[in-house]
């Protein structure tokens, strides 16, 4: 192992390092092969034990946890599509913009978040830059700039 070089790394939840099993486990599996200690801060557990090897209890548990962890998602998304299915089957109870309508510019640009961004790329911000800083995304960064300066492109 490397001088100064990473040994463990705290996770607060199994599920928190991947979208699904196989993300957990191939994170998981990545970080072993370098040494480096998983560390579960809120289930206490510990990927490699205190000579490196992996533990055979963990890997168990991350199993388990995360089958649970990607079943209790895939049921949360299974319900918001259930609920939105059933608002729009009520009329005027899940509603958005038509499709093809434009929001008025003033409107837009005078909206709390667009002004911030405004003023970022103003003083010159890129648009990623600016997106971090405002909360909003590039595309919306883009869509400000197109407004205020036409000249301003920058990513």
């Amino acid at each position: 192992m490397e001088k100064h070089s990473v040994t463990e790394l705290g996770v607060w939840q199994i599920d928190r390092l991947g979208r699904d099993v196989r993300d957990i486990l191939n994170t998981i599996y990545y970080f072993s092969q370098k040494g480096i200690c998983i560390y579960f801060i809120s289930q206490g557990l510990r990927t490699l034990d205190e000579n490196g090897k992996e533990n055979p209890i963990t890997s168990m548990v991350i199993g388990m946890i995360g089958t649970i962890a990607s079943l209790t998602k895939r049921n949360i998304y299974d319900s918001q599509l259930q609920g939105i299915a059933i608002a729009k089957a009520k009329k005027n109870v899940y509603l958005w913009r038509k499709k093809g309508s434009q929001e008025d510019i003033v409107k837009f640009l005078s909206k709390p978040k667009n002004k911030k961004a405004m003023e970022y790329l103003k003083k010159g911000f890129k648009k990623s830059e600016t997106a971090k800083l405002s909360g909003l995304n590039v595309n919306t960064i883009s869509k400000i700039s197109k407004f205020i300066n036409p000249q301003l492109t920058k990513v």
